[in-house]
């Protein structure tokens, strides 16, 4: 299959082939005596395997990391496999969660409580904006700026 063929069967631009390509996370394709670039029929199914990978909240190192796993199965050690990967993945999407849970309650109270200056908030005593604690926290979500 040639590059555009390949790309409009898996949803994905050219650029986003090549980036897949340079990155290792897809093997450079054969040559055609004309010097095109010729694909396996896999090589669709790979790059949906990515682009699926990515919704679920993989990185492409960490999707790197489970492809070269799947090629190279005799490698496979503790905690290198998808169920590994899946259930830390579960754990951060559960920490991720629980922060903007915190932080969509926080932001009712403040909506609630009609605040509407931040300055004047702090300096308030019955503010619902943890601003002493959102401070402290600093590399929580609700703490970045």
């Amino acid at each position: 299959m040639r590059s555009s063929e390949v790309a409009a069967a898996a949803g994905v631009n050219l650029q986003t082939l090549r980036y897949y390509e340079r990155r290792g996370l897809l093997a450079e394709p054969s040559r055609s005596l004309g010097g095109h670039r010729d694909y396996p029929d896999d090589a669709v199914t790979t790059l949906r395997v990515i682009k699926a990978a990515q919704r679920l909240g993989f990185t492409l190192a960490e999707i790197s990391d489970l492809l070269d796993t799947a090629r190279h199965r005799h490698r496979r050690g503790e905690g290198a496999g998808l169920q590994a990967r899946a259930q830390a993945k579960l754990a951060d999407v559960g920490a991720k969660l629980a922060d903007l849970t915190t932080i969509a309650e926080t932001l009712r109270a403040a909506v609630t409580a009609g605040c509407d200056d931040l300055e004047t908030c702090a300096g308030d005593p019955n503010c619902p904006l943890p601003f002493t604690d959102l401070a402290n926290r600093g590399g929580s979500a609700g703490g970045r700026s």
